[in-house]
């Protein structure tokens, strides 16, 4: 019987509890789940590479078959560099679907052998994404229910380091 390995690609600046639900319910149906932290996203990241690959690892410590690493260059490369066959994303609202559609469409010319699925974010996560956790975050707003543990700490120190 054949293994089946997915990935989750994603910035995770820094990882939520969003994020974290859908590794979770990803780590329930494939036999193993790799959070692919992408090095240089196009985006203004708080946190480096290194930090947010430790955060993610401390956050899935729970999900024994969940394996934490970055990776650089294109997503379909990653995944077939790690044997996988799903790439799993997670899905919020409209927005989020034309983006992921356009997406799933060059991976699937770059790699026909490999499937998307996409989670639906639970209902209490439909709203929350890494750049508004961080402006609240930067404004003291109560975030603790929206982040894991190790999130929180990191998060208070940037700010006390005047980064965020």
């Amino acid at each position: 019987m054949s293994t089946t390995i997915a990935v989750y690609p994603g910035s995770f600046d820094p990882i939520t509890n969003g994020h974290l639900d859908i590794v979770t319910r990803a780590s329930k149906i494939f036999d193993r789940v790799i959070m692919g932290v992408y090095e240089i996203p196009d985006k203004n990241l708080l946190f480096t590479t290194d930090e947010r690959v430790e955060l993610a690892t401390k956050s899935c410590t729970h999900l024994k078959n969940v394996e934490v690493c970055s990776f650089g260059g294109l997503t379909v490369d990653f995944v077939k560099k790690r044997k996988a066959q799903v790439i799993v994303r997670g899905l919020r609202a409209g927005a989020d679907f034309d983006h992921e559609f356009d997406m799933a469409m060059m991976n699937k010319y770059l790699r026909p052998d490999v499937e998307l699925v996409c989670f639906m974010s639970s209902f209490r996560y439909q709203f929350l994404s890494s750049s508004l956790l961080k402006e609240v975050a930067s404004l003291k707003g109560n975030i603790d229910t929206l982040v894991p543990t190790p999130v929180i700490k990191a998060l208070k120190q940037k700010i006390s380091q005047g980064k965020l």
